[in-house]
């Protein structure tokens, strides 16, 4: 296995022969955008507005860089567990051609969530719309994936609202973006700490393992380091691969206290429900009810219940007398202590879980 915790230097499609298969729980691709810029960028004041020039972002035609995308993205496929989950970035230049390659490799597209920039760089030419915002793609290695989610975690962070897929942060400025050896802008498209965060907050938890083929300046493994989950980072240029490594030295990650997600959001182990019977907080016999007691089912040996002829699992005997295809019978069902007060069936779970 690669080393972890640290940017390794060279080509991503050349590193990830490295990786073994199944073994990443989560990806983020900031990949070159192909953004064919061919006129140079002034300003009202005719100052020079610096933008992508470098031959990283430059390819022949949208063929040679469709193949680039498959190659990479195939290989993020390979090593993705089968549970993990992939985010890419991009803008109107790239963002469309990559939706259809992932779909063309059968990844499952979740989300797609837009970035809406605070600050962003105005139109100097006003030839067109301020462009505001770049778009974010989520997705799982299949549709029947269970892919991590921090469903709760993201909530009580948005005021317990459920989070949108609209993202607003400012564009990486100020103290946060580093500069090289001329004090300046060292990378063009530095990403903002922000951004990376909010996506490792919500789809990996702490300890897992992440990648980020095209590092840069290590934006995401530099917040993946804060957050305490393991990375690795590929990066091509010799002078951003150097600047990302004195980066990642100089962060200290959190305390382990503080970066716990919801307990709601964490892997749950699963528990049957017949060994709420074999550990004996349940006996054989005896009867589940409903929340308001209108329905009764009796709790056979085998962990199954009888409602009237009906025989079938917690869940199949829920989802018959809710008249639905699926219900969740932890939930549903309550036993009766000693107190004859209702319980629910779940805080029996609960307890042998902890």
């Amino acid at each position: 296995m690669i080393a972890l915790n640290k940017i390794h230097l060279g080509d991503c499609l050349k590193n990830f022969p490295k990786i073994p298969n199944n073994s990443i729980d989560l990806v983020f691709l900031d990949p070159p955008y192909n953004l064919q810029l061919n006129k140079e960028l002034t300003r009202p004041n005719h100052s020079i507005v610096k933008g992508v020039d470098q031959e990283w972002d430059k390819f022949d035609n949208f063929y040679s860089y469709d193949q680039f995308s498959k190659e990479y993205l195939s290989e993020c496929k390979r090593v993705l567990k089968d549970d993990g989950s992939l985010w890419i970035i991009g803008s109107y230049h790239n963002i469309f051609r990559i939706g259809k390659i992932l779909q063309d490799l059968n990844f499952w597209i979740l989300n797609d969530v837009i970035w809406e920039k605070s600050n962003p760089l105005p139109n100097f030419r006003a030839t067109r719309l301020t462009n505001a915002h770049e778009t974010l793609i989520w997705c799982s290695k299949n549709p029947k994936a269970k892919y991590q989610f921090n469903y709760h975690t993201l909530k009580t962070s948005n005021e317990d609202k459920q989070e949108r897929s609209v993202w607003n942060f400012p564009i990486c400025s100020g103290k946060e973006r580093l500069k090289n050896k001329e004090n300046q802008t060292a990378h063009p498209t530095q990403k903002p700490l922000a951004l990376m965060k909010k996506v490792i907050l919500q789809s990996s938890v702490k300890g897992d393992l992440l990648l980020e083929p095209f590092a840069g300046t290590a934006s995401f493994c530099a917040a993946a380091k804060y957050l305490g989950r393991n990375f690795i980072g590929f990066e091509q240029d010799k002078n951003y691969h150097k600047l990302a490594n004195k980066r990642l030295k100089s962060i200290e990650p959190l305390k382990e206290e503080l970066i716990e997600i919801s307990d709601m959001d964490k892997p749950q182990k699963k528990i049957p429900f017949g060994t709420l019977i074999n550990s004996g907080f349940l006996e054989p016999g005896s009867n589940l009810y409903n929340k308001n007691k209108s329905c009764k089912a009796k709790i056979l040996p085998d962990g199954s219940l009888t409602f009237g002829s009906d025989r079938g699992s917690i869940h199949k005997i829920a989802a018959k007398i809710n008249n639905t295809s699926t219900f969740n019978g932890w939930d549903y069902w309550h036993y009766e202590d000693s107190k004859k007060e209702l319980i629910s069936i779940n805080e029996i779970r609960k307890k042998i879980r902890n």
